[in-house]
């Protein structure tokens, strides 16, 4: 599976494409081969007309084709339809509540379920990452374009600022959460998860640049990851926890007024 398909927003869910589109598209999914739309009309409960419209639209998505009855007998041949390859694959997903039996079978069954959230998250950063070239050297500025590419994939509209605390400071200002439901009920899983992520993708590049840590939510639709130049993230030992969260997550209660650079 190519990288990029990981990193795509999740497909559509059947109530999205609305209640009665996405049982038409069921009866299509469930047929052994193309059927009319009288059959569709009885299987679902719809008048004749409500079913063509929503068949015909599900054509346009896509999602089905369109096929002329083959007849031996005189006659006008009926329209058949059929779930295509696409629209096999449609259909509801439910992502979220995958995410949080996980997520919370994590937290309560591991001794270390922080500190395994940021292992997971390094190695699968590390997979995500844009491997450079063999003996080639990469400096912080490159690294950090490449992390913020990686988050700008994944969904953090990210944005790469100066931190005026210290010249080797430096600091990504995510603006979106793409886990945010599932992070606001295991906050330390999915953010240890997140910092494991971007340290992966730096580690990847061995360049002197790490993440040091990172704030959840110091505004309702602001985190802040703190990285930290002349430095080398050297793997998952340095990730262990420390009290309640991993080392380098700061697990505090949001502060909605921070100032931060810019």
């Amino acid at each position: 599976m190519p990288n990029t398909d990981l990193t795509r927003a999740d497909p559509p869910t059947g109530a999205a494409m609305g209640d009665s589109r996405a049982q038409v598209l069921a009866v299509l999914q469930a047929s052994a081969g193309p059927i009319g739309v009288g059959e569709v009309s009885s299987k679902v409960g719809l008048h004749t007309n409500t079913a063509r419209f929503h068949l015909d639209a599900l054509v346009e998505q896509g999602l089905a084709q369109r096929t002329s009855e083959v007849r031996a007998q005189p006659g006008r041949p009926r329209t058949l339809y059929s779930a295509t390859a696409d629209g096999v694959s449609a259909g509801r997903r439910s992502y979220r509540l995958l995410a949080e039996i996980l997520t919370s079978y994590l937290a309560s069954q591991s001794d270390r379920p922080v500190a395994s959230a940021v292992e997971a998250g390094e190695t699968w950063g590390r997979f995500l990452a844009e491997r450079p070239a063999p003996y080639r050297r990469v400096d912080e500025a490159t690294a950090t374009e490449r992390l913020v590419a990686a988050l700008e994939e994944i969904g953090f509209a990210p944005e790469a600022v100066a931190s005026g605390s210290s010249a080797t400071e430096r600091q990504i200002l995510l603006h979106h959460c793409p886990f945010r439901e599932v992070a606001e009920e295991h906050r330390e899983i999915v953010c240890g998860v997140h910092l494991g992520l971007m340290r992966g993708v730096l580690a990847e590049q061995s360049a002197p640049v790490a993440a040091e840590r990172l704030e959840p939510f110091v505004e309702p639709n602001l985190c802040i990851a703190h990285l930290r130049t002349g430095t080398k993230n050297s793997g998952t030992k340095n990730s262990g926890a420390k009290g309640t969260g991993a080392k380098g997550t700061d697990m505090r209660a949001p502060r909605t007024a921070r100032r931060h650079a810019s």
